[in-house]
């Protein structure tokens, strides 16, 4: 029996994704093993945090990294470390930065909810945001009006939630950074490639720890070393409240040890996520099809098309009958308005797709009755 059920709390079938609102990852042996063993160990938290760095950079071919607890604290730390730097004075006057360099330019349609708001981390960080074009349209012109001489970095957000059509590519951001001179931040949080952006040219790259690399709650920042030394500087400011444990440090050690061995078990997710079609294809009302994720990572989710008309169930009804159960089943929503739920196998145990077709399929068929 899981330790959450022990406590009375309902069972979970996670097919939303490596959500932070479900835990993220269930990780595995070795990370649990590592987090048990810091837990009951004592470290000098300083030595720990370089050589954690150290181990980011290893994995990320970055020159330097910094631990935090999750992306969003990666946002606001970087934001602090390119305005502040190492300067003590200005490390503790952060979020307060009036008068000095603090504005950060970001895509209109990038300024994204996550859960909390990219924006929100920024202005935590001590930056202005400065956002620029429209939702949906973002030209050259926009970006490069935007520098001034209060222009502290460019941010970009590479993330399914953010508009993909329209925007401006990385490329022309970087371009704009380099010619002015400014640092290139990318939030990169759920991404499977860690050395993609590096290896591209960004001065800051950050990741969540919990997500495409399966460690606890956690994340990292990687990237230049003198900006570097300047993110784990700001755990004598606004990093402070935000701070990272050893168990943490630990933990994502372990996990960037054994991501290179990590398989994506793209076949397997077809596999699966086709078998759950199958079944689910035989309701009259339902349409399921393999989809690729919207941001172009190898991630393939089975997507449900609800007729309301045939089923006699909305798309939002039946994630609300799903998630209210015992167990309680999380399907990935991010289009129920327009009736399609999806199915994400990465945090699937074996066996959960035929519990979530079974489901399905029960209500669906309990409501025809009534």
């Amino acid at each position: 029996m899981g330790i959450f059920k022990t406590m009375g709390l309902r069972e979970i079938i996670n097919a939303s994704g490596k959500m932070t609102a479900l835990g993220a990852s269930a990780v595995s042996d070795e990370i649990a093993d590592s987090l048990r063993k810091a837990a009951q160990d004592y470290v000098d938290i300083d030595e720990l945090m370089e050589y954690t760095g150290k181990v980011i950079a290893e994995s990320t071919g970055a020159e330097d990294g910094c631990p935090v607890v999750g992306a969003a604290a990666g946002i606001a730390i970087a934001t602090a470390a390119v305005i502040a730097g190492e300067n003590l004075s200005l490390i503790e006057k952060i979020p307060d930065t009036a008068g000095i360099r603090n504005e950060v330019i970001v895509q209109k349609g990038q300024l994204v909810h996550f859960g909390a708001s990219i924006g929100q981390m920024i202005r935590i960080g001590g930056g202005k945001v400065i956002e620029v074009g429209q939702a949906n349209k973002v030209e050259k012109e926009h970006i490069e009006q935007a520098v001034t001489e209060k222009t502290a970095a460019l941010m970009y957000i590479k993330s399914h939630h953010a508009v993909q059509k329209g925007m401006q590519p990385l490329e022309t951001m970087l371009d704009i950074a380099q010619r002015y001179q400014l640092p290139f931040i990318i939030d990169a949080a759920a991404e499977e490639d860690f050395q993609k952006y590096i290896r591209f040219g960004a001065d800051i790259v950050i990741y969540s720890g919990g997500k495409a690399l399966a460690g606890p709650t956690s994340g990292m920042i990687c990237g230049k070393k003198q900006l570097m030394t300047a993110c784990r500087k700001q755990y004598k400011g606004v990093g402070r409240p935000m701070k990272i444990g050893k168990e943490g440090m630990a933990g994502l050690i372990t996990a960037l040890k054994q991501y290179p061995f990590k398989s994506s078990n793209t076949e397997q997710q077809m596999e699966r996520m086709t078998a759950l079609c199958r079944k689910l294809e035989k309701i009259d009302g339902l349409r399921c099809s393999i989809k690729q994720d919207e941001a172009g990572r190898e991630i393939y989710r089975a997507q449900i098309q609800v007729d309301e008309n045939k089923t006699g169930f909305s798309a939002e009804k039946l994630l609300y009958l799903l998630e209210s159960g015992n167990p309680a089943i999380y399907l990935r929503h991010h289009y129920v308005n327009v009736g399609i739920l999806s199915v994400d196998p990465r945090p699937l145990l074996p066996g959960q797709e035929d519990s979530i077709a079974e489901a399905i399929i029960n209500i669906i068929s309990e409501g025809k009755k009534k």
